[in-house]
């Protein structure tokens, strides 16, 4: 019984993702008020009735008292989240009990989040964004809510089984001497080859890294692009995984029978073949994939009845072109500036079952996003300063100054040339701010300028759109995309260097790290998971709880049950660390539950603990994924720090509750220092 919807402030449903039992819930009860005879109502109509009132009450209370309830249970244990972002209402519903409120606002933070990295500068013009998230075209709304439910059940899933996102931090796979040849392999083959080749039609490779499942082999940048933040790179496994679910039963190989998996078994995989390129219809850079649970298999069935299911299947989803990159919008730290969202393109190349390659590009007129968003920032300010009473001349004060920005804005205008509609809108609406702002005799810096503000940046924001999302972004005789010969090469370039690991790194990923080698110097220690904040990294002994896969606690009730409780700890710790603390030791039963959080020097020197800012209820969820609040934590100790490089760790362990206490925060301590040596760990 859960539910995820998006709606307008004129309670129209921009998004709606639900599990079959609510879906199943809701035809229920609007079925059942229908007379005989009469057509059921579109489950679209029937969400919409559902919702409607909370959405209305809700705008209501802000209009009339600027303020607004954020959860609330009814009386059938049904649990709303709710949160608005600009004119844009998300709600969240569990109806069954395994949600609670953090859960629920996590999701909805993570949906945001997806949104952004699939239509960047466009979430800032609330206008924009509903045009995008609700097109006219039937078709094209139901293969965008398609994709964008299956991005859903997809985080969901990892949320639920995989400890790196758990905990919202990347996994690398521990073998340092493959790790080593694999980044050396990018660097000084793939990546290079790949940007000197004429077939890349403007685009440079910036980000290459290989995933085995949702854990990270090898990564590697190019010396001039930007750091990837843990939040855009576990979005970008999201996505990976959504394009080639990881079906961990079929695509693993146990430790007991690598040898078998070359053989010929049921895999259920699938890579499309290119389409021809008269029919690409995803020139805009996006993809829209069926994703987790939607991953076609073929039988042999008469040929007239599969006609007939291939034309129904071509009306729900059309066919891609696998070789058409997806448009993502990331974040970027150059030496000029901070930007987010700025455009990549995305090739995601399956190698083998649960073994992908994964290219990042900078798209060639990339610098037009940039200047957008200076722009925007510069007239956000402006805005902030006219709605705050700053008239006159202190208006203009600030970076960039409102006159630099007025010669900049006119050559950018000028450099984007006359060639299209959204050229003149912004031409105009430019030309009547610089009137009443700049001419003798207007009304200057005052608040009469607010709406006008409002009007540029919807203006440079439909400019990116045009730019970065529409169907003519790229001209059809010169697409923005590396060519398919070129990625199939990269495709067996990488497949030929990982031939004879491919059953290691699948088995190497169910089993990464062991507590078997733990025990001996930890007795009494069950699990850990320790995190370096500072670079978004992770390491845990594997707890895989499938059918074939097991690990030293079994596949029993037992392997469950300390899932269930690691899962549960990492919930009570953010709780405890919301409200400012950053030690945790509770004894649940049988077991005792450790959490610390601490920082370093760049030496390993322990710096004194300091108090935490405590957090509301409502606040933003902690984590790395929807928002870094590690990296604001960072900021916030380092104030008192200045010069010197800190860094955060959070660990996590579960002991046997008869070891004594003095002994378990030795281990703590022990272990902490030990995970992190050089020597042992090439994570850093």
């Amino acid at each position: 019984m859960k539910c995820l919807l998006i709606a307008s402030e004129s309670a129209e449903v921009l998004f709606y993702w639900t599990d079959p039992e609510f879906q199943q819930n809701i035809q229920e009860q609007y079925g059942a008020s229908q007379e005989e005879g009469q057509r059921l109502p579109a489950f679209e109509d029937s969400i919409n009735t559902l919702f409607a009132p909370i959405i209305i009450s809700c705008i209501t209370m802000v209009d009339r008292l600027g303020d607004s309830y954020t959860c609330f249970a009814t009386e059938n244990n049904h649990t709303y989240v709710l949160h608005q972002f600009d004119e844009c209402l998300y709600i969240a519903v569990n109806g069954d009990g395994e949600e609670g409120e953090e859960d629920l606002r996590r999701k909805i933070y993570v949906t945001k989040k997806m949104i952004e990295v699939l239509f960047g500068m466009v979430t800032l013009s609330s206008n924009l964004l509903r045009k995008e998230l609700r097109p006219q075209d039937t078709e094209q709304r139901e293969r965008l809510w398609k994709h964008l439910q299956s991005l859903l059940d997809t985080y969901s899933h990892l949320r639920d089984n995989d400890q790196s996102f758990l905990v919202e931090a990347v996994e690398r796979l521990i073998h340092p001497t493959l790790c080593e040849q694999c980044i050396e392999f990018l660097e000084r083959r793939l990546v290079q080859q790949l940007n000197s080749s004429v077939e890349r039609a403007g685009e440079e490779v910036l980000h290459a890294f290989i995933l085995v499942h949702t854990k990270l082999l090898a990564f590697y940048s190019s010396r001039n692009a930007s750091t990837l933040t843990t939040s855009d790179l576990l979005a970008l496994i999201i996505m990976a995984q959504n394009m080639y679910p990881s079906d961990t039963d079929l695509d693993d190989p146990g430790s007991e029978d690598v040898e078998s998996t070359t053989g010929s078994g049921p895999e259920i995989f699938y890579t499309p073949e290119p389409s021809p390129t008269g029919r690409d219809s995803n020139s805009s850079g996006r993809c829209y994939m069926l994703g987790r649970g939607g991953t076609p298999v073929f039988e042999f069935v008469d040929p007239d009845i599969q006609m007939a299911e291939d034309s129904l299947h071509t009306l729900e989803v059309p066919p891609f072109d696998p070789s058409m990159p997806c448009r993502v919008f990331l974040e970027v730290s150059l030496k000029e500036g901070f930007y987010p969202m700025m455009p990549h393109s995305m090739y995601c190349l399956p190698l083998w079952p649960g073994i992908t390659l994964v290219l990042l590009t900078k798209i060639p007129n990339s610098a037009v996003a940039m200047s957008v968003y200076v722009f925007l920032e510069a007239f956000a300010k402006l805005e902030k300063r006219l709605g705050e009473g700053q008239e006159g001349s202190a208006a203009p004060r600030g970076q960039p100054a409102i006159h630099d920005l007025r010669s900049k804005l006119d050559k950018f205008i000028k450099a984007l040339g006359p060639s299209d509609i959204q050229y003149s809108q912004l031409q105009n609406v430019w030309t009547e701010f610089k009137n009443r702002a700049f001419t003798r005799g207007g009304p200057g810096f005052n608040k009469e300028l607010i709406p006008w503000c409002k009007s540029m940046k919807t203006q440079l924001c439909g400019l990116y759109r045009q730019c970065f999302l529409t169907e003519n972004s790229g001209r059809a005789d010169f697409p923005q995309r590396l060519s398919p010969s070129l990625q199939e090469r990269a495709q067996t370039m990488v497949q030929e260097k990982l031939m004879d690991w491919k059953d290691f790194l699948l088995v190497k990923s169910k089993r990464n790290i062991t507590m078997l080698t733990y025990l001996e110097d930890f007795p009494g220690l069950i699990h850990f998971v320790c995190v370096d904040r500072s670079t978004g990294q992770m390491i845990a002994p594997s707890l895989n709880i499938t059918e074939r896969a097991t690990s030293e606690l079994g596949k029993g009730p037992l392997a469950h049950f300390i899932k269930k409780k690691v899962w549960g700890l990492v919930s009570t710790t953010r709780r405890y660390l919301q409200k400012g603390y950053s030690t945790v030791t509770l004894r649940d039963g049988d077991l005792y539950f450790c959490y610390f959080l601490w920082f370093e020097n760049e030496t390993g020197y322990k710096l004194e603990a300091a108090d935490l800012p405590i957090l509301p209820d409502d606040s933003a969820p902690i984590g790395m994924l929807a928002w870094d609040y590690y990296r604001k934590l960072l900021r916030y100790y380092s104030k008192n720090h200045q010069g010197e490089v800190v860094k955060c760790y959070e660990l996590l362990t579960v002991h046997l509750g008869v070891i004594p206490t003095e002994y378990i925060l030795q281990h703590c301590r022990q272990l902490a220092s030990k995970l992190w040596e050089p020597s042992r760990n090439p994570l850093l």
